[in-house]
């Protein structure tokens, strides 16, 4: 005689045997927990949150964001340093400062920097901090190093820099007249009773 179990068993009871199993999708009544049948209907919501959560992890593995490890510089520094020594860069001694003319008249300046040539690859390395400065701050010691398109922007910065220091000079000596002068008078006020 077979007597089937509410876990989904059948036993034997003339030989002793577990003759036959049944899927886990049978559910006691008196049972305090309900069991899913394998294709139990889930909302699209929580089936896609499980898909993409699953997607970035393999089984068995705990359910962490993932850590974005960003690439120092340097990385950067020693890819550039690689691809230099490809192209044999040779380091070049005695040079005391490197200026870099911009095209608005300021300068990018070096001051004692590590230079590295690749002469038939046209390649030049500098290795230090540079400054921007005005070309008016690094005048005295520059004007070796100008060429002929340097010149013609340093007179014309000097011409400004001529008619900046007029046009101060005139706003000053017109304040000093507007200070002299009697002020005008403002309708409506009475300034007899400010004097009191």
């Amino acid at each position: 005689m077979l007597n089937r179990s509410p876990s989904g068993t059948a036993f034997d009871h003339e030989n002793g045997k577990l003759t036959h199993t049944y899927p886990q999708c049978i559910i006691s009544p008196s049972s305090s927990h309900t069991r899913s049948t394998p294709n139990s209907y889930k909302p699209d919501h929580e089936s896609t949150r499980l898909t993409n959560s699953l997607k970035n992890r393999g089984k068995g593995t705990p359910r962490r964001k993932v850590k974005k490890v960003h690439k120092s510089s340097g990385a950067d520094d020693k890819k550039l340093q690689a691809t230099l020594k490809k192209m044999n860069v040779q380091p070049i001694q005695a040079i005391e400062e490197v200026n870099m003319f911009k095209e608005d008249g300021n300068v990018i300046h070096f001051g004692a920097p590590k230079v590295h040539a690749s002469v038939p690859s046209n390649t030049f390395a500098l290795y230090g901090n540079g400054e921007e400065k005005e070309l008016t701050e690094l005048v005295p010691g520059i004007l070796n190093q100008l060429g002929p398109d340097s010149l013609a922007s340093l007179r014309k910065l000097a011409e400004s820099y001529q008619n900046m220091q007029k046009n101060q000079a005139g706003a000053e000596g017109k304040k000093d007249d507007d200070e002299d002068d009697i002020p005008d008078l403002v309708e409506g006020e009475n300034f007899e009773s400010n004097v009191e």
